[in-house]
């Protein structure tokens, strides 16, 4: 799970502009979705997976194309 640093960043968006309800509306929302963030764990976590199975499919192929060729002779 991500971490937001709230009160930095309301301090950021009140210095850019945003008043306290819109600021914090916005902080609330993030706070809401930060459950479904990805981190660079998670996308390691998933790269490691991905391989893993490209790997697999990878040996199956050349399986099922080392059976075609005996029996194909």
């Amino acid at each position: 799970m991500a971490i937001i640093d709230t009160h930095r960043a309301f301090e950021r968006l009140t210095a850019a502009g945003f008043d306290k309800e819109k600021a914090e509306a916005i902080l609330d929302t993030l706070g809401e979705t930060g459950e479904s963030l990805a981190t660079k764990a998670d996308l390691r976590d998933l790269e490691q997976r991905m391989t893993i199975r490209l790997g697999g499919l990878v040996a199956a192929g050349v399986a099922i194309l080392a059976v075609l060729e005996v029996f194909t002779q």
